[in-house]
């Protein structure tokens, strides 16, 4: 299996600064802004990115845990049944402006489920999307990142890795690979 490094930890740690920086030039010190990272990884870069943002700013960011689970358009069309994951919202996004993270954008399809679930707690002002990797030509729907780590042009028979300390690996590595055939 052929992979390739797209960021090291190093690197990963550059682009979250950047990425950081954008957000404040456009959210100013976050009074009327809340992030949501994206079950199930994409809580993980939006930990650091709420990390990075109170330490630069020096207060507390609202940070959510939103689950899209029961909102795919491919719920029922599995052949096993999917596992939810915790949304863990504990404020309301009416009238605020709401910064969904996701690790990877590939087709779309989890950034449309992710609207559809955040409805159900308020109506923001404004949605916007940061995103590590953005697979670009791949989009099953129209869906663009607001804020991007890196754009990667890939093709369907390949996959991202996002391999992070925080879901228990030695480092923090990022790889693009050939799936395995399935044989």
């Amino acid at each position: 299996m052929q992979k390739r490094l797209l960021f090291d930890g190093r690197l990963l740690q550059f682009t979250i600064n950047r990425l950081c920086q954008q957000l404040i030039e456009n959210h100013g010190d976050f009074a009327n802004s809340v992030l949501m990272g994206l079950q199930p990884r994409g809580i993980f870069l939006a930990e650091r990115i709420r990390t990075s943002l109170e330490s630069l700013l020096n207060k507390k960011i609202l940070l959510g845990y939103l689950d899209t689970t029961f909102h795919r358009d491919d719920f029922r069309r599995r052949d096993a049944p999917i596992a939810p994951h915790e949304t863990k919202v504990n404020f309301v996004i009416e009238g605020k402006n709401v910064i969904l993270i996701d690790d990877v954008l590939f087709t779309g399809r989890s950034v449309r489920a992710a609207l559809d679930a955040m409805v159900s707690f308020g109506r923001p002002e404004k949605v916007e999307l940061l995103t590590l990797i953005d697979r670009m030509y791949s989009r099953d729907i129209p869906v663009e990142a607001t804020y991007v780590g890196r754009r990667v042009n890939t093709v369907r028979s390949q996959r991202i890795l996002v391999e992070l300390k925080e879901q228990g690996m030695p480092e923090d590595n990022i790889w693009i690979m050939e799936k395995e055939d399935e044989a």
